[in-house]
């Protein structure tokens, strides 16, 4: 049975708010949401998130709900203007589960407007959906259809009209049609993972692979210890709130602090003072009693005396913001405990990261590629991704003739997990960590039952559209899924990204690999939210190469099982998703020069029976985590693949 020291359980769930003003709204709130956002026909907006059940009570007065099931498309009246439209893009795609269309239009009526696309398709075949705007922090960007829409056969023409009279048509093209890499050889070698594994294993994957690879690889040793995985102990006494008292080890739980009893006693005698001993490794509280041998000793009492004794090796605290005036009663010996429950083996020092280093010339002449993954412990595809590239990178070397260009022309940084710590508490403790160990909340926010919210998103940690600098997407909650820190850098996950960029300059290109949704995304990824100031958009030049180069990696991706990453989220992180404060890929971009990509990957899997899409989650069964790292190390070669054939303007 759970007791007042468990944390309540997590869940991940589908919400759904009424407009883009509530989703804000969650963002601005902290919660923990997922990348998988989808706008729904009656405008409404859906997304996945990462909530416990008070959690998500405190959601719903800023207006979330559980999602029912998709609502049918509002329909409203015509208006007397007519509107004029814009068929911003129209493409087609044929998956592994057929053909399908993703349409996006503006209006000059602007979100009020209510539009449909109708189309035509090779040997009559033809379709109508309903369409929804896009708004993002008060700006209307189109609009779009929510997920893409299943044809019978390609599509060739597109009709868009809409309730205010307006109407436009297009042509309707391929997606994504991008640059063919460049064809491996039939002896090509593929399909090196087997598991989900937890950091040792990462490492020491990479480790073997330099030993195999001496002549193609150093090994390099990131210089930021992370905090490591460990706690203090805890342990809670009494009956919250009143009649409790908190007691954290000064060491940590591996360095003794597990070894720690505290006991509360009752004397046995009327007339007794408030006495603490130590005993070795027990604290013994003898309570006070009156003079019937009742005990009257308050927890805010007992915290005082516990934190009078010299020689506790712990601190003592009331229950969170309560002032402790609750009597305790005696209670028996209570062994503290960090609460972490990996095996013994699995290291709670302080972690060092590691990178691979691939390529024929490791000097710096030829162009960097950054590939690091795993900022979000929660995401156990993500470093699949890079374990299957730098196999088939080093394995293919000596027999395959574009992957030998590919290590003679580029300089590859392989960073597997990014955040070891957060990594193992989610493989062995809590399966939904999104952040690091590192606990900055204070002693009223650091109870037992609190612990799976604590550490920093270090995704939000970067020095660039910060949270410090005014932008919006992160928060200063410490509690927060999206807490961005102390201070901009505050974390070694982050130094030691950034430390990869200023050390190796050149490096070009970089990419973040996530889960999940199936987005591809660059910067900018932050504005402020006050008039949607967005960090200052790439060149025009510089959005056509992101753009072709995305859809020559989405080439890639789609090759291995058909698994087509949409249009709609394809593009700057702020045009796609949402604005995401002191995010990496924006540092790199705006102080490096670095062209910077976020993969999100598990994209959504069709389900020809209730003719929806449905989102895998951060640890989909690994047959289907397996298939995801397998198209998105392709993904990941094709990414290498731009950057060998790259050459400074």
């Amino acid at each position: 049975m759970a007791g007042p020291a468990d944390p309540e359980p997590a869940s991940l769930v589908t919400l759904s708010v009424p407009d883009l003003a509530a989703m804000d709204r969650l963002v601005a709130s902290g919660a923990d949401l997922t990348e998988r956002v989808r706008p729904q026909a009656d405008g409404t907006i859906q997304v996945d998130a990462v909530v416990t059940p008070s959690q998500l009570a405190a959601l719903q007065p800023l207006g979330a709900r559980l999602a029912p099931e998709t609502p049918a498309p509002a329909r409203s009246k015509a208006t007397a203007a007519k509107d004029q439209l814009v068929v911003e893009r129209a493409v087609w795609f044929k998956s592994r589960e057929g053909y399908f269309l993703s349409v996006e239009a503006s209006s000059s009526a602007g979100q009020a407007a209510t539009l449909s696309v109708t189309w035509k398709g090779k040997h009559g075949s033809t379709g109508q959906a309903a369409m929804v705007a896009y708004v993002d922090a008060g700006a209307y960007l189109g609009h779009q259809l929510s997920t893409p829409v299943p044809a019978d056969k390609e599509p060739q023409w597109v009709t868009v009209t809409s309730a205010g009279g307006g109407k436009a048509e297009a042509r309707v093209k391929e997606w994504p049609d991008g640059e063919r890499p460049d064809q491996t050889g039939s002896g090509y070698q593929k399909d090196f993972i087997t598991q989900y594994m937890p950091p040792a294993q990462l490492n020491e994957r990479i480790k073997d692979l330099h030993k195999r690879f001496p002549k193609l690889t150093d090994l390099i040793t990131l210089p930021n210890k992370t905090n490591g995985y460990r706690r203090h102990a805890q342990a809670l006494i009494g009956t919250p709130p009143a009649a409790a008292v908190v007691i954290t080890s000064t060491a940590y739980g591996s360095e003794g602090g597990n070894d720690l009893a505290v006991e509360l006693v009752n004397p046995g005698a009327p007339g007794r003072p408030l006495q603490v001993t130590v005993n070795g490794k027990l604290i013994t509280v003898s309570l006070a009693t009156d003079g019937s041998g009742a005990a009257t000793s308050t927890a805010a009492q007992v915290v005082a005396a516990i934190n009078a004794t010299a020689g506790t090796g712990v601190k003592a605290t009331t229950y969170r913001t309560d002032a402790g005036a609750g009597v305790l009663a005696p209670a028996p010996l209570t062994q503290l405990s960090d609460f972490l429950n990996a095996p013994a083996d699995v290291s709670r020092a302080p972690a060092q990261v590691l990178a691979l280093r691939v390529g024929v010339h490791r000097d710096g002449s030829r162009t960097g590629v950054l590939a690091y993954s795993q900022e979000h412990a929660r995401e156990w595809v993500t470093p699949l991704v890079t374990i299957e590239a730098a196999e088939r990178l080093l394995r293919n070397y000596q027999r395959d003739k574009a992957t030998r260009k590919l290590l003679e022309r580029t300089d590859i940084f392989i960073v597997p997990t990014v955040n070891p710590d957060g990594a193992n508490y989610s493989f062995y403790d809590f399966n939904s960590q999104r952040k690091n160990m590192t606990n900055h909340c204070p002693a009223q926010q650091s109870d037992p039952a609190l612990r799976n919210q604590w550490g920093v998103d270090v995704n939000r940690n970067y020095a660039v559209g910060s949270l410090s600098d005014g932008y919006f997407g992160a928060s200063a909650n410490c509690q927060s899924g999206t807490f961005a820190g102390p201070a901009e850098h505050s974390e070694p996950e982050s130094r030691n990204v950034i430390w990869l960029a200023q050390t190796y300059r050149n490096i070009r290109f970089a990419m973040n690999v996530h889960s999940y949704g199936g987005y591809f995304m660059w910067p900018p990824g932050a504005y402020k939210q006050d008039g949607r100031v967005v960090l200052p958009r790439p060149t025009t030049q510089e959005e056509a190469y992101f753009l072709r180069s995305a859809r020559t990696i989405e080439e890639a991706i789609a090759a291995e099982r058909g698994t087509v990453t949409w249009p709609q989220q394809t593009g700057p992180v702020t045009d796609v998703l949402y604005s995401a404060a002191g995010n990496s890929a924006d540092e790199l971009w705006y102080d490096f020069g670095i062209y910077g990509w976020d993969f999100e990957v598990g994209s959504d899997l069709w389900n020809p029976t209730t003719k929806q899409w449905e989102g895998v989650g951060f640890q989909p069964p690994f047959s289907e985590g397996h298939q995801e790292a397998m198209e998105f190390a392709a993904g990941l070669i094709s990414l290498v693949g731009v950057a060998a054939d790259y050459r400074e303007p």
